[in-house]
């Protein structure tokens, strides 16, 4: 797969391949990692997760990225730009790994991923769909500096689950205070 990689202190982030498959499958099995991405699914289910972000990447450009760990070549997870047809907005949305989690990894790859949305793409807004009970996901929003801007509503088959639209302009984006 060809496409943009972006590193980082810690990451690489670049488009998927075949050997981040059974690292993805796990995640997706795992009740708690996907408890806010359609809940656990068997390794056929997260086939065709795995499959659409990939078609996305080929067919649009724009697609979540890979998240690997540089020192080790581990996958931890999927984050970036994701705009399926009749979603609310400009998405930076994400996923990590069990053991990927709590260790800044997403703020990190977050940060690379929204600075790509902005500079290479040229969005002018950013949002995260996010469950209203997905706390750990609120506080990466927070971290990033995008707020709640109330509840949206997702394209079928997601427009019965709720999610609140969090975001930020590009302009509320380049003002915020770095840590």
């Amino acid at each position: 797969m060809t496409g943009p990689v972006i590193e980082t202190a810690r990451l690489t982030l670049r488009p998927q391949t075949m050997e981040d498959f059974p690292r993805w499958a796990e995640m997706m099995a795992d009740p708690e990692a996907s408890k806010f991405l359609g809940g656990p699914q068997p390794a056929e289910a997260a086939w065709r997760g795995f499959m659409t972000m990939a078609g996305a990447w080929s067919l649009t450009g724009v697609a979540m990225f890979s998240l690997i760990e540089r020192d080790t070549g581990l996958w931890l997870g999927r984050i970036g730009p994701w705009t399926p047809l009749g979603w609310p907005g400009t998405e930076v949305g994400w996923g990590l790994h069990p053991d990927a989690q709590g260790k800044g990894y997403g703020v990190e790859a977050a940060t690379a991923t929204i600075d790509y949305a902005f500079d290479t793409l040229g969005w002018t807004d950013v949002i995260h769909c996010i469950d209203p009970d997905n706390t750990p996901s609120q506080r990466l929003a927070e971290r990033l500096g995008s707020r709640n801007l109330g509840p949206t509503q997702l394209p079928p088959p997601f427009d019965g689950v709720p999610v609140d639209r969090w975001g930020q302009s590009r302009v509320q984006w380049r003002a915020r205070p770095r840590t």
